[in-house]
């Protein structure tokens, strides 16, 4: 049985929340959603987390996260630096280059099979069961072999504002066919709708969606890492801008017919800090799943 690690996206800054969101207590005794997702992921087996940082959050995060999870689980810290890229950043760009340089930014710290997570979203303890189900027995054959944590759309959305969400087809065997990236995601009386080109389209209800949740062999660096060229190559008119997305990396495994993703249901209820609109519903929702016995009201004694 394999190893496994938890890989933590946390070098976002929250632009629409206004803050470094990821370090905001939401729980009884001050947790934050860090300390929830960490607590999950050592109950469920996993042996190691990584964080993806930036370089000047470094202190706080080890005052507040590091120092305390490294009594527990072995610990370590990836950098992601907009200046990290072939050939440096010439470009003068400084918003980060998305989720897939971010995951490839932890690749000297991940030698086994390892799950990705968002710092700033509570996913509930079956999500964390779920991946290391998958990853304490998984192995490339012919194909690589991946999972996806599919969330049902409407369990993800906020009453803030919109979200941006992955919309998969899945096929009947429980793969991933498709996955198409959405950044603008949001309620409407009538249906689930996303805006592209200032028109709204509705979501089938029901739909699975990624919410960056994944599990992986450390096979994806490799991929990452070589297709990094192309994206910088392909997004020349929108460099400031452009984001190396997770998800399309994956969906282009796909469809080159080089990565087989199960795709794991999960009927989980989001939790997220997107706007700080969204903080009490958050810190409500912990404290019922204390009250109910799901988490103790101090989780690090």
């Amino acid at each position: 049985m394999n190893q496994t690690t938890l890989v933590v996206m946390a070098a976002g800054l929250g632009s629409r929340y206004g803050g470094l969101k990821q370090i905001d207590p939401i729980g009884p005794s001050g947790e934050i959603i860090i300390d929830y997702s960490v607590y999950d992921a050592v109950k469920a087996g996993f042996s190691k987390v990584v964080f993806i940082i930036k370089k000047e959050n470094e202190e706080i995060f080890r005052e507040l996260i590091g120092n305390k999870l490294e009594k527990i689980v072995d610990v370590d810290y990836a950098f992601q630096s907009v200046d990290d890229i072939p050939g440096g950043n010439i470009y003068g760009r400084e918003k980060p280059w998305g989720t897939g340089h971010a995951v490839l930014a932890a690749k000297p710290f991940v030698k086994t099979p390892f799950a990705v997570i968002n710092a700033d979203d509570f996913y509930g303890k079956s999500t964390y069961t779920g991946l290391q189900e998958f990853l304490a027995n998984v192995s490339d054959n012919d194909r690589y072999q991946y999972a996806m944590m599919g969330f049902i759309l409407e369990n993800t959305l906020t009453d803030n504002g919109s979200v941006a969400r992955g919309i998969c087809e899945v096929s009947a065997d429980g793969f991933l066919k498709q996955i198409t990236e959405r950044t603008k995601i949001q309620k409407f009386e009538d249906a689930t709708k996303f805006e592209e080109n200032g028109i709204w389209t509705p979501i089938p209800k029901g739909s699975f969606v990624s919410m960056n949740t994944w599990g992986f062999t450390t096979s994806i660096f490799d991929e990452l890492e070589a297709r990094f060229p192309k994206f910088l190559e392909e997004s020349q008119s929108n460099i400031l801008k452009a984001e190396y997305f997770l998800p399309s990396v994956v969906d282009a495994l796909i469809q080159e017919k080089k990565a087989d993703v199960r795709v794991v249901p999960c009927q989980e209820k989001w939790y997220g800090v997107t706007y700080k609109e969204d903080k009490q519903p958050v810190m409500e929702a912990i404290q019922k799943m204390v009250d109910s016995g799901i988490y103790p009201a101090k989780l690090w004694n």
